[in-house]
């Protein structure tokens, strides 16, 4: 009964992974689904707490891995990683072959989400929308002024996963649309790709998560606890703007080198781009009739 609750548990961390591999897709909205959220969060916050460590470093591991849920974020994060090694090659595939279509399926995950998250919040007031106006101003500054290509270095990187992650664990926000804004993206699925893992940009890369998740996660808990109307109000505004940088022909060097490949010199793949968005909208609204039907 154990191996199959744990079996269960890492299936849930596959699905988890899959939300940190594709733009726009959140792991944390998975994980919410799946009623594990609550389970990591107390595991995350845990990690963070000096009295575990105490624990650790007094020599008793039995205490510190029942503190942190250890078999649990162990199979969790086993089938996350096994998710990401498994998606990283297709989703790099897709973006390589099918850029538009990929990027179309983003922006319909990406739309749907902030509709549902927008729905949840009732009595708007004038405050409200200038929040909301400052994150989508924000959001689409960033997307304008942060380059599609960053210089790898280990300090950037870093930073990616530091950020990222914060994104990664919140419902309804993407960690990937992070690494998208931030020029990084291609480079840590390049980095996954299980024929010639780069050791050094994932070894960084997951430093960078490991730092952010301890120095951000009370901070990120403080803030939604004292102000979560408007921090979630500023969050999806953001989330809004960034849709800049998934819109499916802003990468056009990608679009011609796809074109290219395919023999098709020219093409806009408006009707693809129209269908992959809706498919994309539609596994949103999916996975909210399904969240609905399992509270």
């Amino acid at each position: 009964m154990t191996f199959r609750k744990n079996i269960v548990t890492a299936l849930k961390g596959f699905a988890m992974g899959a939300g940190n591999v594709i733009p726009g897709c959140s792991a944390g909205t998975i994980a919410l689904l799946t009623g594990v959220f609550t389970p990591v969060i107390d595991s995350l916050d845990a990690v963070a707490s000096k009295d575990t460590w105490k624990a650790l470093f007094k020599g008793d591991i039995k205490e510190f891995w029942k503190r942190i849920n250890g078999t649990f974020l162990l199979w969790l994060l086993g089938g996350a990683v096994i998710s990401v090694l498994i998606l990283a090659k297709l989703v790099t595939w897709a973006l390589a072959h099918y850029p538009v279509q990929a990027w179309a399926f983003s922006f319909g995950l990406i739309a749907a989400s902030t509709y549902f998250l927008l729905v949840p919040i009732k009595n708007w007031k004038l405050k409200d929308y200038c929040l909301l106006a400052v994150g989508v101003a924000f959001g689409v500054a960033f997307s304008l002024l942060s380059p599609t290509k960053t210089p790898d270095t280990d300090l950037l990187v870093f930073l990616t996963g530091a950020i990222g992650v914060c994104a990664m664990i919140l419902p309804g926000l993407s960690g990937s649309l992070v690494l998208v804004l931030m020029g990084k993206y291609e480079t840590i699925m390049s980095a996954l790709d299980v024929a010639d893992l780069n050791w050094r940009v994932l070894i960084v890369f997951g430093l960078g998560c490991l730092i952010g998740l301890v120095a951000f996660s009370k901070f990120l808990h403080w803030l939604l606890e004292k102000h979560e109307r408007e921090t979630l109000i500023v969050m999806i505004g953001f989330v809004l703007g960034a849709l800049v940088k998934v819109w499916p022909w802003l990468h056009m060097d990608e679009i011609t080198a796809a074109n290219a490949l395919a023999g098709t010199p020219g093409a806009m793949h408006i009707g693809a781009a129209v269908a992959f968005c809706a498919i994309g909208a539609a596994t949103v609204i999916l996975l909210e009739i399904l969240a609905h039907k399992k509270k």
